[in-house]
């Protein structure tokens, strides 16, 4: 049986805009539970500030521009906020005395763990609406969909801006 290729050729979009949908909702429950975990709830921004210093601890603020792809200026104000908050501190670098290092701090973390366990109870809502077989869908589909995001990442964070070509080891399957 042969495969039609305007189907084929649909079916990425049409997952996309599945998946489009579905992050407005997501967006929604999150709004609802984002005031109620902090009194200084944080931009969407200051969050993606917040992932990445719980992943990379310790770094500097030209390192966490290239993460973010901001200026320098941009994250500084960012971190300036989550400071103020008391969500991140700035500390002198044991490298070099022009750099700081910027940490997570116990709040900061707090804060996290707050916010996902919310989020976490907002999709456990649904999801427990969705009967068994749709779950495990649920569960591939996303695994999958996670492995070729961070693929992807992967890939454009080792691809050279000049070249187009792959610098050092990119992450493979």
């Amino acid at each position: 049986m042969g495969v039609n290729p305007a189907s084929s050729q649909r079916r990425p979009q049409n997952a996309a805009s599945a998946a489009r949908e579905v992050i407005e909702l997501l967006e929604v429950l999150w709004e609802r539970g984002r005031d109620s975990v902090s009194p200084a709830p944080v931009s969407t921004s200051q969050l993606r500030v917040l992932y990445v210093l719980e992943r990379e601890d310790g770094i500097n603020l030209r390192t966490l521009g290239g993460i973010l792809g901001a200026a320098p200026s941009s994250v500084s104000r960012l971190c300036d906020r989550l400071q103020a908050l008391g969500f991140v501190e700035r500390t002198q670098s044991r490298v070099s005395r022009r750099e700081l290092t910027l940490r997570l701090t116990g709040p900061g973390r707090t804060y996290l763990a707050d916010l996902r366990s919310r989020r976490e109870e907002a999709l456990t809502a649904v999801i427990a609406g969705m009967s068994g077989p749709a779950r495990a869908c649920l569960v591939e589909g996303l695994s999958d969909f996670r492995d070729c995001a961070d693929e992807l990442h992967t890939t454009r964070m080792h691809t050279s801006p000049v070249t187009g070509e792959t610098e050092g080891p990119a992450r493979t399957a």
